[in-house]
């Protein structure tokens, strides 16, 4: 059950938080169409197109969705130095995002996922990217420039966005992790395969069931709750992780963790029934809200629903969209009557 929050209060205080976000930044290019055809060429529908749109994806998606919710972030990441690159640091500005910690190199092309929509419904995904990591002298310029930030602001949390594109090295983490936590800085992080191993000593950890699976080398099956118990309690074990969110898709999220008040939490925080147009960038969402919460101390249960609530409410949107902070605080409160 939630704590006794005062919602009012909590949303202003969102506003005095400031979340470094680190990871793997995109541009998710949509192009809008009808279909009213198949092509004589394939048995493929025919897109004729009526609507462009570039949107910041990957990480830049969890700088919307913190930004949304009131906090200051500031976004670490590196792109090319292509024209796709320029676009995406046009659209941080449009946003009114700081570019401050975007590293262009010449080493990299700018992420980007080209999404065809037909009829309102995705028909096709195409991605153009580099996913090797960055070259050693990217990745020195990198942290220096991360270290400058940590430096000379406030950060109330950090979150480290793994989309496995190559920006989080190991000598990122390795190098970042014991700085931030030598300033008491908590972590969040949303991990990925390549360097699930390399994230320990964290406050929050954010895999869904085939990261968990994959990062622990573990098979288990994911209907036994006894099972999945025992997976989590492994990774917060071994990875001396402090909460772990299991996102559970539908089924909403499993939370583990020691809490302060009540012992040992393992359990299943479901998902609000709600009509699903498309999960795209809702862990993105999970994440960012679930950083803002740790920068303000929150206990790990309120953390998880309020996490879980906001990441079911950004999938009744079709494409990758930030959450609506009237709208989640609206929601919580009519929960919490």
């Amino acid at each position: 059950m939630l704590s006794n929050i005062n919602f009012e209060n909590l949303s202003k205080s969102f506003n005095s938080v400031k979340v470094l976000i680190i990871g793997d930044v995109m541009l998710d290019s949509y192009l809008w169409g009808k279909v009213d055809r198949i092509s004589p060429e394939a048995p493929v529908p025919v897109v004729v197109v009526n609507n462009r749109e570039n949107r910041l994806g990957g990480a830049a998606n969890c700088a919307l969705n913190v930004q949304a919710l009131g906090a200051e972030p500031i976004l670490c990441s590196v792109i090319g130095d292509d024209i796709k690159g320029a676009e995406f640091i046009d659209l941080l500005h449009d946003n009114k995002i700081s570019d401050i910690g975007i590293l262009r190199s010449k080493n990299r092309i700018t992420t980007t996922k080209f999404r065809i929509i037909g009829n309102n419904a995705q028909m096709l995904r195409v991605d153009e990217e580099i996913t090797d990591n960055l070259n050693d002298s990217d990745n020195e310029i990198f942290i220096n420039l991360i270290q400058k930030i940590i430096a000379t602001n406030k950060i109330g949390s950090v979150i480290f966005q793994d989309y496995d594109k190559g920006v989080i090295t190991s000598t990122l983490i390795e190098k970042l992790i014991p700085i931030f936590n030598e300033l008491n800085i908590p972590i969040a992080v949303d991990p990925k395969k390549r360097n699930f191993h390399l994230y320990k000593n964290v406050s929050l950890f954010k895999p869904n069931l085939k990261e968990l699976k994959e990062g622990l080398k573990l098979e288990f099956d994911v209907e036994s709750i006894t099972e999945l118990s025992a997976a989590v309690n492994l990774l917060l074990e071994k990875h001396n992780v402090r909460i772990a969110l299991t996102t559970l898709s539908e089924k909403g999220i499993y939370l583990s963790c020691n809490s302060r008040d009540r012992g040992r939490i393992n359990e299943i925080i479901p998902a609000h029934i709600r009509t699903i147009a498309d999960v795209s960038g809702a862990g993105d969402t999970v994440i960012s809200t679930a950083a803002i919460c740790l920068a303000l101390d929150m206990k790990a249960y309120d953390i998880a629903f309020i996490s879980n609530l906001a990441g079911g409410l950004v999938c009744e949107e079709l494409g990758v969209v930030p959450i609506d902070k009237k709208q989640l605080f609206a929601e919580l409160k009519s929960l919490k009557q």
